[in-house]
């Protein structure tokens, strides 16, 4: 963990305060891969952000040779996912390995966000992305996705098995990414098609 990257998760858990469980909001591979021990899951939806395929992996979804793309939080309308509930017992050594995977090196920004659930809203811990960030793509060129979906593998695997595995788990919950579908039918396309991003 970097000096920055141990900053950011000092200041996470002080402001978690070790006085709850924790819940974290789930918005791509932590719905069908979570971290730790979950004791609880939730649908929720999050205003103010919503998931986008727009930040470069140079780790866990491709390398600093041939960078992938993860999902982010970025500002503007509305994100559905899940949250999950962490038992406070469990929440440092969660953080710490969540940690690991999602913050090796510090991109995101942590954020507590106000998550809307069945059962009412609760605060949970997000990872969003600045749009100021030189690790935010914004929208790329068909071909470039295309090629970045052909060529792109990291520690845990290629950007098209994680879009592939984030899409196939939404869908499992009624809930349509139609940007994410069009990217992945752009990737399935044989030539060049044009593309636009959904709001």
């Amino acid at each position: 963990m970097t000096r920055c990257s141990k900053t950011l998760f000092n200041h996470t858990l002080a402001a978690w305060g070790g006085h709850s469980d924790l819940w974290v909001f789930a918005y791509a591979s932590l719905i069908w891969r979570p971290e730790g021990n979950v004791v609880e899951t939730r649908r929720a939806r999050i205003h103010g952000y919503h998931r986008a395929l727009q930040m470069w992996s140079r780790v866990n979804r491709g390398t600093p040779e041939r960078p992938g793309l993860v999902f982010a939080l970025i500002s503007g309308g509305s994100c559905q996912g899940v949250v999950q509930r962490i038992a406070r017992r469990d929440v440092p050594d969660y953080l710490q390995q969540l940690w690991l995977r999602e913050m090796p090196n510090p991109v995101y920004d942590p954020r507590w966000l106000q998550a809307h659930t069945p059962l009412g809203p609760v605060q949970a811990l997000g990872f969003t992305l600045s749009r100021r960030s030189p690790n935010f793509t914004g929208e790329l060129a068909p071909d470039t996705y295309r090629q970045i979906f052909r060529h792109s593998v990291g520690r845990y695997g290629s950007t098209l098995d994680y879009a592939h595995q984030t899409h196939h788990q939404l869908r499992s919950m009624d809930i349509h990414d139609r940007a994410l579908g069009k990217l992945l039918a752009l990737a399935a396309a044989p030539e060049a098609a044009a593309y636009t991003a959904a709001p």
